[in-house]
């Protein structure tokens, strides 16, 4: 077995309560136990309320299943709630119970879809998630608080859906703090029969409780178990991967600013609060990797100013520490931060279990503000999960909801319609490379069809978003949701400030590769004609070697020549550019957010060969990263290449994946590679630092590699639990050696 070497980690160590804290969770999820949702979900909606109309009947039913959800208390806690989101099916469970058919808001907009939209772009995509709620109200107020004020807009108001979202609200805040008063309960009964060293502790919690989330939180500690509570509440009506907390440092550095002025705690308590709420983070969500809940520390603030804080800090020494994989803490740089913020910031990325991923604000913000977003909300940007960028608790929630193969795009475009593979037609485009006469009219036909699809896609988004408003309302989430209580509506029924669709065009750079190879070999070069290199991709290069060879030969993105840089970035705005376009209902759009996720085997195999040489199902690269091919020049060439990219029009964000040999990286390379990154205006960086050899080893004996943690591509995994085919493209990525 090849062992890790250990590193004395440049993060703050976790203090013996946490340590202990830390190995009962371990012990816990190991066998996590069955949530009895779904049985009482069942039971409320067709017996005890099926006489309702359908939107009270479904809200009745989850506030019914949440008030039944089992009371966990845990030793020597100082924060007090669990659900266990990601756990086994309960008794009884049947995924495919034809009861809950009718009232699926997939399978009805897919019947729809399905009538409506072409086979090529039909399925796929319309999932919920991915955004940031403004939680931070409830803060402020409590949940009496905002019942308060959604009790007086329903009194005001005579409109029929506003009454119903708000007696929706109502009835489901009820239901929080009744479930809030069960836990008060558990610990008074506790309470009764605890030694007397655990009285003091129980009699906090009680208190505590008592206390949040229904009134104001006035400390530190009360802010922490408020946003926990409430962030359990809404994610059991909204379970879906991607919704995270977004801005934490943002929202709780004033409560935790007085409290150290105060002297009321300490920062090595504020921490112990930190490692703690992390750790119930990922006990809820641990068999799930992909389940990604992002926390965004640092950043700019709405005036402009650099928000990094203490707090900011002590969230990525928090995660620094604990291996593991939720929440996952991508941090925001700004022009102002501190050196030593970006210290840690290279630091995490070196020794942070992989699981880093950085967010330039000096190329985010205007890309944001680009899309129609003033700057005062685009400041507010998080990250929906993975990476899209969303402005927290302003978006509506299917801001990651579709993929869209750019480089299958062109080669139906080159190809007449036709799939390369088995000559089967996709769309209805007739032309194929032979058609045209110039190097302009074919990149003119690309962009056609790329408009032509996404004018599709959006019209098949706008059928799951409506199915959505209709058949899953969202109460807890909209009322958190700007601007949704002021207009009396349903975040994905026009409630939500911005109304947009996230969208991750793939395969941007192989397209990009692909058409600078037809400009040169065809149209510049001339070595090679239209119907011969048509030829030669429908064989798959079988008996073309020669020209293969040639081809691969020819510049690319990524190998800082500036031709193929500058079609890279024409490609890039093209894709974004006419995504947003199609307008959605509500005036909304779709976001383009470029990221890989776990796509990368699938999308490559979906392709035929392309005209850079690439042979039918070669690997496309991650994001706007350049292929391994356009690695070759060294990581300066291919980060100048990048940098040249004008990332304005990628409102919902651009990940590069920047690997490094392990032998190579260190602290003073990290954070040159980092500084140069920024500087050139790059957008989102994320790597690996792993040894080859040790996840080969891994693969070998998964067994003893259990917290292998990688970067797959918008989030990261224990590498064992990865497919086959995931596992091979990471060991196969280009590692980065000077």
């Amino acid at each position: 077995m090849i062992k890790t070497a250990q590193i004395d980690l440049p993060f703050t160590p976790l203090s013996p309560r946490i340590e202990a804290f830390w190995a009962g969770s371990r012990m816990r999820c190991a066998a996590p136990p069955a949530t009895p949702r779904r049985p009482n979900l069942d039971r409320a909606f067709f017996e005890m309320y099926a006489d309702r109309p359908y939107w009270e009947r479904r809200t009745r039913a989850l506030a019914y299943a949440l008030e039944c959800e089992p009371i966990y208390l845990f030793p020597d806690e100082r924060l007090v709630g669990m659900l266990y989101q990601i756990a086994p099916d309960p008794p009884g469970y049947t995924p495919d119970d034809e009861r809950w058919a009718q009232y699926d808001p997939h399978w009805r907009a897919m019947a729809r879809i399905e009538q409506e939209i072409e086979p090529f772009l039909a399925y796929g995509g319309g999932a919920p998630g991915h955004i940031g709620w403004r939680w931070d109200s409830l803060l402020r107020e409590g949940v009496n608080g905002l019942m308060a004020h959604i009790t007086a807009l329903l009194k005001e108001t005579k409109d029929r859906r506003a009454r119903q979202f708000y007696r929706g609200a109502l009835i489901l805040w009820r239901a929080v703090l009744r479930w809030n008063d069960r836990h008060v309960a558990a610990l008074e009964e506790r309470l009764q029969g605890a030694a007397v060293e655990e009285q003091a502790r129980l009699r906090e919690l009680i208190v505590l409780c008592r206390r949040v989330p229904r009134f104001p939180a006035r400390t530190f500690r009360e802010a922490v178990q408020c946003f926990h509570f409430q962030h359990l509440a809404v994610m059991y009506e909204n379970p879906f991967g991607g919704n995270g907390p977004g801005r934490v440092d943002y929202f709780l550095w004033p409560y935790l600013e007085r409290d150290l002025a105060a002297g009321i705690i300490t920062q090595a308590e504020a921490k112990d609060l930190v490692d703690e709420l992390f750790i119930r983070l990922h006990e809820r969500l641990n068999a799930g990797d992909g389940w990604v809940e992002a926390i965004v520390p640092g950043g700019a603030q709405p005036d402009g100013s650099c928000s990094v804080n203490p707090l900011s800090y002590m969230i990525i020494h928090a995660i620094g520490r604990l291996k593991i994989t939720h929440p996952s803490i991508y941090p925001r740089v700004c022009e102002d931060c501190p050196e030593d913020y970006l210290d840690l910031c290279a630091n995490y990325l070196l020794h942070g279990d992989n699981r880093a991923q950085i967010y330039n604000d000096d190329a985010c913000l205007p890309a944001i503000v680009n899309s129609g977003t003033p700057y005062e909300d685009a400041a507010m940007y998080m990250a929906g999960g993975c990476m899209e960028i969303s402005v927290q608790g302003a978006n509506s929630d299917m801001n990651f909801s579709r993929t869209h193969n750019v480089a299958k795009t062109l080669e139906l475009v080159l190809n007449g319609g036709c799939d390369l593979r088995d000559g089967q037609r996709q769309v209805p485009h007739q032309r194929a490379l032979p058609d045209y006469a110039d190097f302009y009219n074919l990149y003119a036909a690309f962009e056609a069809e790329l408009l032509r699809e996404f004018t599709q896609v959006v019209r098949a988004l706008d059928i799951h978003s409506e199915a959505y408003s209709r058949w899953r309302p969202c109460y807890l989430l909209s009322s958190l949701v700007d601007d949704c209580l002021a207009r009396g509506r349903e975040q994905q029924d026009g409630g939500a400030r911005y109304h947009e669709y996230g969208i991750a065009p793939l395969g941007i750079t192989a397209a990009a590769d692909a058409l600078y190879a037809v400009k040169r070999a065809v149209f510049d070069d001339g070595f090679v004609t239209t119907t011969e290199l048509l030829a030669a991709m429908r064989a798959n290069y079988a008996g073309h070697e020669a020209l293969r060879a040639r081809l691969l030969r020819l510049p690319r993105y990524g190998l800082e020549d500036a031709e193929a840089d500058a079609l890279c970035d024409r490609v890039m705005r093209s894709v974004c550019n006419l995504a947003r376009r199609p307008k959605a209902r509500f005036g909304g759009q779709l976001k383009p957010m470029i990221f890989n996720f776990v796509w990368t085997p699938w999308i490559s195999s979906e392709l035929g060969a392309r005209a850079d040489g690439s042979l039918a199902g070669d690997l496309i690269g991650h994001g706007m990263t350049p292929h391994r091919l356009g690695m070759r020049e060294g990581i300066t060439a291919a980060l100048n290449s990048c940098g040249s990219l004008d990332f304005t029009p990628v409102s919902g964000g651009a990940t590069t994946m920047w690997d490094m040999d392990h032998r190579w990286i260190n602290f003073e390379r990290m954070k040159a590679i980092l500084k140069v990154f920024l500087a050139r205006g790059g957008m989102i960086f994320q790597g690996n630092t792993s040894s080859v050899e040790e996840l080969e080893e891994a693969m070998r004996c998964p067994e003893q590699y259990p917290n292998l943690i990688v970067r797959v591509g918008g989030y990261s995994a224990r590498f064992t639990t990865l497919s086959a085919e995931l596992q091979q493209e990471i060991v196969g990525r280009y590692r980065h050696h000077g």
